[in-house]
Order: C-alpha cells, then structure tokens, then sequence
C-alpha cells in the first residue's frame, strides 16, 4: 500500500467517529435522567409542604406529623407565620454524586383557621 492510498484509507474512521461521540450520547442521557428525576422530586416536596401547610394552619397535629414522616432524610423544615398566614419551607439535597450541589426548596402557605392553636 503506498502512502497516498493509506491516506485516502477510510477503514476505521467509523470507529473513532463512535468513540469520539459516545461520551457526549452518554452525558446528555444522564443530564436528562438527572433532571427528570429532580423534577419528579421537587412535585413531592411541594405536595407534601402543601398537606403539612394545611394541616399545621388547621391544627391537626396527628396529620402534620404524618406529612412529616413522609419527608426524606436531610429535609430542613421552617415555618414562619405572619398576620394568620403561615408559610412551611422545606430544603433539602435530594441525590449524591453530581447532583449533591443541587438543593430543592419549596414553599407553601395556607392562612390559620381560628381554632388553631
């Protein structure tokens, strides 16, 4: 085989085309996963600090502690109520790996019935 037609040679170039484009299909599977599944996970957060709001405005203890339950690890709740309206927060990292610089946090509020305490 002479030079010229080594150069003019295409056999492999297919190869280095798939290992030079696997990563990048690799990568943006796994962003698309990763948000997916955050995605999934802030809708939890945020239905369940809408039940445990509800719940605390209308004084029912025994059902806040049951949304509280609910919550995963690591979740930090604040609550703030200013002139019959309370506000819970919640926070928390949901995953480890790349995604353990994200953090969620979600807020709801729902105004105090009057017999609450």
């Amino acid at each position: 085989m002479s030079a010229r037609e080594f150069l003019r040679d295409e056999r492999g170039s297919v190869t280095a085309e798939f290992a030079v484009v696997l990563p990048a299909v690799v990568a943006v599977l796994g962003l698309v996963i990763g948000g997916v599944w955050l995605a999934a996970h802030r809708i939890a957060l945020v239905s369940i600090a809408a039940e445990l709001c509800r719940a605390e405005a209308r004084g029912e203890r025994g059902a806040a502690e049951q949304h509280l339950a609910w919550l995963p690890a690591g979740t930090t709740v604040s609550r703030e109520n200013h002139e019959g309206v309370l506000c819970v927060t919640l926070r928390t990292k949901p995953a480890e790996g790349l995604l353990r610089v994200v953090t969620l946090s979600v807020e709801s509020c729902a105004a105090v019935s009057e017999g609450a305490a």
